[in-house]
């Protein structure tokens, strides 16, 4: 029983992702809640790249709770509040989900977050066989 990445040659893929990721009858499927840059005591961090590197911290904690780990993650959605933080977005997720294969992603640029100082929030979810 193991997950399966798709990537058809037919279809154009514009950055690390997979386009479908299928897992398998029986697999544990975790759904983690949107995650913010905010802190275990709770501060937002400054800037797009503080608060990114804490969203993934963030999740890297519920996947550990759970048993899992980043590579666990099949697929994520990305909000971000400016187009602009997109390449700094992508380098630190690099960091945490840097490895092929890559999990299947949305990104969206949404007009705001719950709090308008928060710049991004991201959801995922995990699988294990």
């Amino acid at each position: 029983m193991t997950i399966k990445f798709h990537n058809p040659k037919s279809v154009s893929v514009a950055g690390k992702y997979s386009l479908g990721v299928e897992v398998p009858r029986g697999a544990r499927v975790l759904h983690v809640s949107g995650q913010v840059g905010v802190d275990s005591a709770g501060k937002l961090q400054d800037g797009i790249e503080a608060q990114s590197d804490q969203v993934w911290k963030n999740i890297g904690e519920v996947l550990q709770a759970a048993g899992m780990d980043f590579r666990d993650i099949v697929k994520l959605t990305v909000f971000l509040t400016d187009s602009r933080f997109i390449p700094a977005f992508r380098e630190v997720r690099g960091k945490y989900v840097g490895q092929e294969p890559y999990p299947a992603s949305t990104l969206l640029v949404v007009a705001g977050l719950a709090d308008p100082s928060m710049l991004v929030e991201v959801e995922v979810v995990a699988a294990k066989p």
